[in-house]
């Protein structure tokens, strides 16, 4: 593996004071961190409650070549500091054209998509989340809440951001009904064999 790949992890649990403490996600944060570590890779640490700087982060995005969001689900979305982070971030990004120039389309060639503007090819994006919810609410057309829908379709508003400045978005990562029927021992073990399968590391 080459020594020069980098992998950017941005913990956004926020923590609520006898509640959420943020236990889970950084075992997650860290088992990732020891994996890429492992593969040779340098990793970039953002903890978005500790606070950031948002021309330090789009350093990190454009050195990243994957970028790794871990989050806990907070009703149905990633915590609000995080919408906060890639509001500040992104807009930064599109300010120096760092990370994208436009939204893609031209008036030169009416072919060109919403969405194509973006600088970011060649890069990475993943989710990991935790979930109060059981993997059976998913994928199910019976199930009433999300009627079918994923894990992917419940993350595209995180997940748009990153393909919208064109990273490709890959496989998210899930640990389920954490607080009644869910196993996070087998989620944190089997961590490591879904990183190694969706960034080809085997």
């Amino acid at each position: 593996m080459n020594q020069s790949k980098k992998v950017l992890l941005i913990n956004t649990h926020l923590t609520y004071p006898n509640w959420t403490e943020g236990t889970l996600n950084a075992s997650f944060f860290q088992t990732a961190k020891d994996f890429f570590e492992a593969n040779n890779f340098e990793v970039l640490e953002t903890k978005v409650e500790k606070g950031y700087n948002p021309e330090e982060e789009v350093e990190k995005h454009l050195e990243a070549d994957i970028i790794i969001l871990q989050t806990p689900v907070n009703w149905f979305g990633a915590p609000w500091i995080y919408k906060k982070y890639i509001d500040e971030v992104f807009n930064s990004g599109l300010q120096s054209q760092k990370l994208l120039t436009d939204d893609g389309r031209t008036r030169e060639d009416p072919s060109k998509q919403y969405g194509t503007g973006g600088k970011m090819q060649g890069k990475k994006f993943m989710v990991c989340a935790t979930w109060n919810a059981p993997a059976a609410s998913f994928n199910d057309p019976n199930q009433v809440l999300f009627e079918g829908r994923s894990t992917a379709d419940a993350f595209i508003a995180i997940t748009s951001n990153y393909r919208f400045c064109g990273a490709e978005v890959v496989a998210d990562y899930n640990c389920f009904d954490i607080f009644k029927d869910g196993d996070i021992a087998r989620d944190l073990e089997n961590y490591p064999s879904h990183l190694s399968n969706v960034f080809n590391l085997d």
